[in-house]
């Protein structure tokens, strides 16, 4: 051995050549050895006469890792040669040796520094050289002593010493503490098998406090440094305390351990037990000549691929599934993974499809009577449907004419994309494109969607794998061909864990999605005859191969005449059931709705009115229920009495805001449909500057240095001084700071505004513009022109200025809107100017104008 002191180690063996597993166990053997040698007797007597002469001096044995007391006997192993020779050295003199433990434990040769300070003197009973030439002894403790100094440090180490008694209360608080340590250990050597008896009951015997405390400490687990405080303490009260909290630590760890022990055996006992039955049962079944469970599990699979209608490839690889499963047990883990696979596999709709109601007439009147106005996305379903009924009614006929196009099949299906802003109905639409064709219909929102796996699933090498969203919504509406509508598909998100919008890819191309394979299922399955429906609110998010592959139909906002027929038809019934209200006790009038769309709602679709509907039936359900009135029609007066102060001024608001130089009235496009915008321009001493607020992006910054460089350009034409750039500063906003914009459609409203103000010449009230501006003055087409006029209606705008090259985009205007409004179409910014700044009346300061603009008459006006 390498150790430098001693320690009892496992696998060593005792004189008899059994091994030495712990401490504990060898010491009563000792002790009986010594008692039937018949030298216990003379053995005793002879160490108290050497205690009673006990030496200055003692050759000093560190120990690791060990505590020896008095008054016990201990096996101890010396394996290095300074240790044998201390031990030799004793033997053949007064066999007394010092035994003082090491403060750390991993140390090979501990110094006088390095070791405790109190120990035990121990006397060496036997000796027993071992063939691989360590010693191993039995000592006893006999008294406990400290190192005043040590002597030499060579060959071993040598200290004085002088002994330090322990003090030994008789009172009823330490026979209470000694009976409780001897109840504690009985208890703690019942949880521990390796325990002697012989030592229970030699412990139920002793009868010295101080004896007992030894004893127990040197056979239970206990660290090093509790042992050592165990035996530095003085008095044997405060030695019983320690132990008995170290003992009840230990009963609790036992004790834990045994429970932990009783459930496991109880479980494994369990399992076994039913492992046990059901082999019983098993073989039952088979003198009855009936199959097993797993047997009949396995057969009802067989039965379920036979009768799915699946593909030739899905059904191999079930099969081949199946066959695994056959050949496991039904207690492995793989068990459940194959039999989740196999019920996937066979609940899809391999086979199941619903018959279209190809009845056009069927179509358009449930479409008219779900949704008012839409017409582009009713005319495309019935379109569809037409189609469908006619190659239905042709096929035999187009079976016949050989295909000169191998490479590209016949498509089932459709990829509807509605775009438009909140509240239009897109949604609701997909609902009722399946009533109208006798489809079932699912909804799958993919706002916040991030996960690739969330669209194609988890490999089954993943615990807990599934399939994707897509499969399960086929697995969840039975039917291969349903309509399927992917909401917010311009929500879609991406990061570490994929791109969801390249996984759909293959899902919505026509192309593609007959052999569409989740990474769950792993095989083909087709998505050829879905309608897939998906909604936005703006395209721009949308990835370009993405949005190639889908039909796009844009939803414009309402007019107000749209509006009041959908409440009329749709809102105010809903809110009267939602309310528990009956038809008779309240109506709406259409004065009303006009004034609440007017003065309470400011959108592109109706879920704000809807919203002021149902808090105006709130406060009648208040009244009824208070029986101050059983009848309400709300009229104009009625609905301002429910709602309270208007949140929004008609037609007013235009003139409060452009009634002085420098404001312009603009139009632009959100994703929430069209809206309106105030341009204002201010001047001030300085030089040079010219700034702009408002949270502008890029390219609307760009526009408004642009329309900055025109108006400088032309400085002379609006009979500007030269130098007067130099002498001023410029400042440009658009209100509602808080709201990001961008585009280049506000360019020609920036040059007005900026004119307006140099010319001291104001904006006519009733005009709203748009339009994009170059550094040559011409005017270039904009997008969302049919929203942006919609929102100049609502407003209560009659002339709208618009791009010469905008024209055809006149005619996606609804009717009665363009009826009610003039179109001013321009080619240059002179046109523009022209259009929509005020005759001069009088100048305003600080520019004294001395011309004015050349400018061409204006003879594009559109009524």
């Amino acid at each position: 051995m390498s150790d430098e002191y001693e320690i009892a180690v496992k696998d060593d063996e005792q004189e008899d050549g059994t091994p030495v597993d712990s401490i504990a166990e060898d010491a009563p053997a000792a002790e009986t050895a010594i008692g039937e040698s018949g030298q216990e007797d003379n053995a005793d007597e002879a160490d108290e006469a050497q205690m009673e002469n006990l030496p200055e001096e003692l050759p000093i044995l560190p120990l690791r890792g060990l505590v020896v007391y008095p008054q016990t006997i201990v096996p101890l192993t010396v394996g290095q040669p300074r240790s044998i020779r201390l031990v030799d050295d004793a033997a053949s003199g007064s066999r007394l040796i010092g035994l003082v433990s090491a403060r750390d434990p991993e140390l090979e040769t501990p110094g006088p520094d390095e070791i405790y300070q109190v120990g035990t003197v121990a006397s060496i009973h036997r000796l027993f050289r071992a063939p691989d030439g360590t010693i191993r002894m039995l000592v006893q403790g006999l008294a406990r002593v400290k190192i005043d100094d040590y002597t030499n440090t060579e060959p071993y180490l040598r200290a004085r010493i002088h002994a330090a008694p322990e003090i030994v209360e008789s009172s009823l608080e330490v026979e209470a503490l000694t009976r409780n340590v001897i109840g504690m250990f009985t208890r703690l050597a019942e949880l521990v098998p390796s325990i002697p008896g012989e030592l229970i009951s030699q412990t139920l015997n002793v009868s010295d406090p101080l004896q007992l405390v030894y004893t127990v400490a040197t056979y239970i687990r206990i660290e090093l440094g509790a042992a050592q405080d165990i035996l530095e303490l003085d008095s044997t009260e405060a030695k019983l305390r320690s132990l008995m909290t170290i003992l009840g630590k230990e009963l609790e760890v036992l004790e834990l351990g045994r429970k932990i022990q009783t459930e496991a055996q109880t479980e494994m006992e369990k399992v076994q037990r039913e492992y046990y039955l059901r082999e019983q049962v098993k073989a039952i079944q088979r003198e009855l000549g009936e199959g097993d469970e797993q047997a009949v599990e396995i057969e009802e699979f067989r039965k379920k691929i036979a009768e799915s209608g699946m593909t030739e490839e899905a059904e191999k690889e079930a099969l081949r599934e199946l066959d695994r499963l056959s050949k496991l047990p039904t207690a492995a883990a793989e068990y459940g993974v194959i039999r989740t696979y196999l019920d996937w596999l066979t609940s899809l709709p391999w086979s199941k499809r619903t018959s279209d109601n190809l009845d056009i007439a069927h179509a358009r009147a449930v479409l008219d009577e779900d949704h008012y106005g839409l017409k582009d996305i009713k005319e495309r379903i019935l379109e569809y449907l037409a189609v469908r009924k006619l190659r239905q009614e042709r096929a035999e006929e187009m079976e016949s004419v050989k295909a000169t196009d191998v490479l590209r099949r016949n498509r089932e299906g459709a990829i509807l994309c509605f775009v438009g802003p909140p509240g239009v109905g897109k949604t609701s639409l997909g609902a009722s494109i399946a009533r109208a064709m006798g489809r079932k219909f699912i909804r799958m929102s993919l706002g916040g969607v991030r996960d690739e796996a969330e669209i194609r699933g988890f490999r089954r090498t993943y615990i807990g794998a599934m399939p994707g969203r897509i499969v399960q919504t086929i697995r969840r509406v039975e039917s291969r061909n349903p309509i399927i509508m992917l909401d917010e598909i311009d929500k879609l998100g991406r990061d570490f864990r994929g791109d969801p919008a390249s996984a759909l890819l293959e899902v919505l191309d026509p192309e593609q999605n007959n052999e569409f394979r989740d990474h769950y299922l792993d095989v083909a399955f087709d998505l050829s005859e879905c309608i897939f429906i998906t909604t936005a609110n703006e395209l721009d998010p949308i990835p370009g191969p993405l949005r190639d592959r889908m039909e796009i139909i844009a939803l414009s906002g309402y007019t107000e005449n749209e509006k009041i027929a959908i409440a009329q038809q749709y809102l105010v019934p809903r809110q009267l059931r939602e309310n528990g209200l009956r038809p008779n006790e309240v109506s709406v009038t259409q004065e009303a709705l006009q004034d609440i769309i007017r003065d309470f709602t400011r959108e592109a679709g109706v879920r704000t009115l809807e919203r002021e509907i149902g808090r105006a039936m709130r406060k009648i359900v208040t009244q009824i229920a208070e029986g101050v009135s059983e009848q309400v029609i709300i009229d104009d007066k009625g609905a301002r009495k429910l709602l309270g102060k208007p949140r929004f001024g008609y037609r007013t608001e235009l003139e409060e805001r452009t009634d002085r130089p420098g404001v312009a009235t603009g139009l632009a496009w959100t994703p929430f449909g069209g809206d309106v915008l105030f341009v204002e321009a201010t001047q001030m001493p300085g030089g040079k500057g010219f700034q702009y607020t408002g949270q502008l992006g890029e390219v609307m910054q760009e526009s408004a240095r642009i329309a900055l460089s025109v108006v400088r350009s032309r400085a002379s034409s609006l009979g500007l001084p030269q130098d007067y750039f130099d002498k001023h500063d410029i400042h440009l906003h658009v209100p509602q700071g808080a709201v990001p914009k961008d585009g280049p459609s506000a360019g020609v409203t920036m040059t007005v505004a900026l004119v307006s103000l140099l010319e001291g010449r104001p904006v006519r009230s009733n005009i709203a513009m748009t339009g994009e501006i170059t550094l040559r003055g011409q005017v270039l087409p904009v997008g969302g022109i049919k929203d942006k006029v919609l929102a100049a209606h609502r407003l209560g705008v009659d002339t709208v200025v618009m791009p010469k090259k905008n024209e055809n985009d006149i005619d996606d205007i609804p009717e009665e809107v363009r009826d009610k409004l003039h179109f001013i179409l321009v080619e240059n910014i002179d046109q523009a100017l022209e259009a929509t700044l005020i005759e001069k009346t009088a100048a305003l300061e600080p520019p004294v104008l001395v011309g004015a603009l050349d400018r061409q008459p204006v003879d594009n006006t559109v009524h």
